[in-house]
């Protein structure tokens, strides 16, 4: 039984083990920890800060870009591990094939504050407000860098970019030419395998093509009984660039993927015991369509992008959901003078939902469709011969749910020096309703019959409401960023969020229900916007390079929530997101090039205590270690959780999905290029 039911019920009534052998690949593909200095890492390009190429160093925003050498590096096996190198993020393990990841509190199985994309194209649910994780994948060896934005980014990416942004940007196709083959095994990874190959269609034309599949085995419940939650992916997918960056250039790719996926779960029923716990299995399937077409002239670029994604979920006994979503955005970007840039752009968003009933959850209508108008400004000033960097902007939104929002920020850097600067931004986003929250009825458990119920059970169930409205934040940050010499960078970053109408889950009048096999009462919880309060904390990450061959990085991050129900919420069921997020984070990792072309990677990780999940803090030692026989060839054996076996990460906290346990486990890889 989940944290949320028994909060409802209230209501109504050490020692590293592992080595790893692994290669480098070709120098061109993989540079050598040597290779990347930190002037490099300030100097990392990046797009999702002001929608146009910028440095890292001159982002006025808590950024860190994960790279393809870091990814590599890692073992990451998917998109959630390779996440938890950033700073600053929640990443918690619900099952074998389900996440809970946010940025700066509110964590949850659908975190609904946190915006993600892959290349551009928005991968957040409007039927959940959240990702499913366990869908979005990539060859890992295609993607160039993920940028993750801790803070709001609401006025370039609009609604639910409130806490921050995840930005997965893979290689352009002329970077992935000839073949590759990678293959993996392990005791929880039982197999995955990939191939690609990238070639040229003329002198502007290249392309590359992809497949990938793996498999996980199901992993165990606290109490050592199988979860039945292992689950299986195949996808395929292409890429073709053309033309010159100086003149046009055109992008077209897409995806096709099918999976399948099993869980523990608990529902209710109307007669004793009142609960089952069963098998469940969800199946998922779709595909995605992106054309990018942009141009150079003299003083400014254009581009217009265009996709459609399909994507189909099903879970047997919860919904079979269909959802189909068509995009545009247009934007100019100008450069007006020596010292102004000017960034516009208009977008439409159709999306259509269908929902098939299962046996607890249910939306009315089954079928909707929903339209978002937007468009954003944002000016770019440089002062002083570029030592102060001032942005302002606005993003305008008409949505179908809530009509008409405003999410204006204020930007400024100012370079002390030339290895240091401090900048500070004031913004406001806001987090529009999912389908859920409007349409949806679930039933979250059922109280046997008592003498106060005259004799009947009562079914407490969650109801959404046409009337609930966006969930606002206003924000305040600031940040600080230096190198001391060519061997130590520190970044901090700190922060003030101020959040007002929040979910609550308000009581409704009973009722008695004669539809269904037995009578029963009804105790409907509805979806309102009485709950505020604020959450503050503060970011640091710092990188050493005592020597050429070896980086040692650090990260602390410290979160503070105070979320209270507002004076005239009748709320006693909704949990406390405080608990639900670590108040203390932090991690130390070691990367080492050895003699003999051996390279070795350690990461050691401490999350704090989960209190309102009863989840203890715990401590986590990931391992990589590798020899290159071979430019071309990688072999590799990594291990996770090396000195803990038995941990608990996260409790779902909507739907009552059995948690599982985080275990030791190993992996041998094998990667050719050719």
């Amino acid at each position: 039984m989940t944290v949320f039911t028994k909060s409802l019920t209230r209501a109504v009534g050490a020692v590293l083990i592992g080595a790893a052998l692994s290669v480098s690949v070709a120098a061109q593909d993989f540079p050598d920890v040597t290779a990347i200095s930190l002037e490099d890492l300030m100097n990392l390009k990046v797009t999702s800060v002001s929608k146009r190429e910028q440095k890292l160093g001159v982002a006025a925003a808590a950024i860190f870009a994960i790279t393809q050498e870091d990814i590599r590096r890692s073992g990451a096996r998917n998109i959630p591990e390779a996440l938890r190198l950033a700073p600053g993020l929640e990443v918690a393990r619900i099952d074998e094939n389900k996440w809970a990841i946010a940025s700066r509190g509110f964590n949850g199985r659908f975190t609904n504050k946190l915006l993600v994309l892959i290349d551009g194209r928005s991968v957040y649910t409007p039927l959940f407000s959240g990702v499913y994780w366990n869908v979005q994948d990539v060859l890992l060896e295609d993607v160039e860098r993920i940028e993750v934005i801790r803070g709001p980014g609401a006025t370039l990416w609009g609604a639910n970019a409130v806490n921050g942004v995840i930005n997965i940007i893979t290689k352009g196709s002329a970077a992935t030419q000839g073949g590759l083959v990678s293959a993996q095994v392990g005791n929880a990874l039982l197999g995955s395998g990939g191939v690609r190959y990238g070639g040229k269609l003329g002198a502007n034309v290249t392309y590359r093509a992809y497949s990938k599949y793996f498999k996980w085995d199901s992993s165990t419940d606290h109490g050592g009984q199988d979860a039945f939650d292992g689950w299986d992916t195949g996808r395929v997918g292409f890429r073709l660039d053309a033309g010159s960056p100086s003149a046009d250039t055109l992008t077209l790719q897409g995806d096709v993927y099918r999976g399948e996926y099993g869980e523990t779960l608990t529902g209710v029923t109307l007669s004793a015991p009142y609960a089952t716990t069963f098998r469940n299995d969800g199946r998922f399937s779709g595909g995605n369509l992106l054309g990018r077409w942009s141009h150079s002239f003299d003083r400014s670029n254009t581009s217009l992008q265009v996709y459609f994604d399909r994507a189909n979920n099903a879970a047997t006994s919860l919904l079979d959901d269909r959802l189909n979503i068509f995009d545009v955005d247009f934007q100019h970007d100008v450069r007006v003078g020596a010292t102004h840039n000017w960034i516009w752009g208009v977008g439409y968003r159709s999306a259509n939902d269908h929902a098939t009933a299962g046996t607890y959850v249910r939306l009315s209508p089954d079928e909707r469709t929903w339209r978002l108008f937007s468009t954003f400004t944002q000016n770019e000033f440089t002062l002083f011969n570029e030592r102060l960097r001032l942005t302002l902007g606005s993003k305008l939104e008409h949505n179908d749910f809530t009509g008409f929002e405003a999410e204006p920020n204020g930007r400024a850097l100012w370079n002390i020096s030339p290895t240091q600067s401090v900048w500070g931004a004031v913004s406001r986003a806001v987090r529009t309703p999912a389908r859920t929250e409007q349409d949806m009825r679930l039933d979250a458990l059922v109280l046997p019959p008592s003498v106060e119920t005259g004799g009947l059970p009562v079914r407490v169930s969650v109801h959404g409401d046409r009337n609930f409205n966006s969930e606002d934040l206003l924000a305040y940050e600031s940040g600080y960023r230096v190198n001391l010499g060519r061997a130590l960078s520190v970044d901090v970053a700190a922060f003030y969020n101020s959040y007002t109408d929040l979910l609550s889950a308000e009581p409704a009048a009973p009722s008695v229900d004669f539809s269904r096999e037995s009578v029963h009462l009804v105790a409907p919880l509805v979806a309102a916007n009485k709950m505020s309060g604020a959450t503050y904390g503060s970011e640091l990450f710092a990188e050493w390079r005592p020597a050429p061959v070896f980086k040692l990085s650090g990260a602390y991050t410290f979160l503070r929530m105070d979320i209270h129900r507002d004076a005239d919420s009748l709320d006693a069921s909704s949990p406390d997101p405080e608990g639900a997020s670590p108040r203390h984070q932090f991690s130390v990792r070691s990367a080492v090039d050895l003699p003999k072309n051996l390279e070795q990677d350690v990461t050691w990780r401490y999350v704090g205590a989960l209190d309102g999940l009863m989840i203890p803090g715990y401590y986590s030692l990931d391992a990589h270690l590798g020899w290159s026989p071979t430019a071309r060839l990688n072999l590799s054996i990594g291990g996770q959780n090396l000195t803990n076996n038995q941990h608990l990460e996260f409790r779902p906290d909507f739907i009552a999905t059995t948690p599982t346990v985080m275990k030791r486990t190993f992996q041998v890889s094998a990667r050719w290029t050719f």
